[in-house]
């Protein structure tokens, strides 16, 4: 299923800010929720926004050397849900191969946000984490927490 990423909120918590990525699917009123990071969440905004803080974060590193080495972030997937973790699939084209890493959906939604590469959801992992967006109505834009 074809997704974007909707916005990244962050929940106040006796324990500090959780954030929180909601993906928006097409064709569904829900969005499937992806709890990350601080850092992560912070990141993805960055590559949402194109922000250039100056030196490169470790998800800019990573595309630079994938990008160096002649690959391209071709796109990304979640693909399943294990024992309420989410699993992505980071794909890439190289010269050699197309390649398929395992990596964290924070990491991939980063890397997705700062190459505009397209974003999926299995099916069966957005049946099983699906919510109403009027969850996550009242929280809090990263961009507002962090200033």
């Amino acid at each position: 299923m074809r997704a974007e990423i909707d916005a990244v909120r962050v929940a106040g918590t006796p324990d500090g800010p959780v954030p929180v990525v909601l993906l928006s699917v097409e064709e569904q009123s829900d969005v499937l929720p992806i709890f990350v990071g601080i850092d992560e969440a912070r990141s993805i905004a960055h590559g949402i926004d194109a922000i250039d803080i100056g030196r490169p974060m470790t998800h800019d590193l990573t595309l630079d050397i994938i990008e160096e080495l002649g690959g391209r972030v071709d796109r990304v997937v979640v693909s399943e849900l294990r024992e309420s973790t989410y699993i992505a699939d980071l794909h890439l084209n190289t010269p050699r191969e197309d390649v398929v890493v395992d990596a964290r959906p924070s990491d991939s939604l980063a890397m997705a946000a700062r190459t505009n590469a397209p974003v999926e959801v299995s099916e069966i992992v957005f049946e099983e984490g699906r919510e109403a967006p009027e969850e996550f109505a009242d929280l809090q834009d990263i961009r507002e927490v962090l200033g």
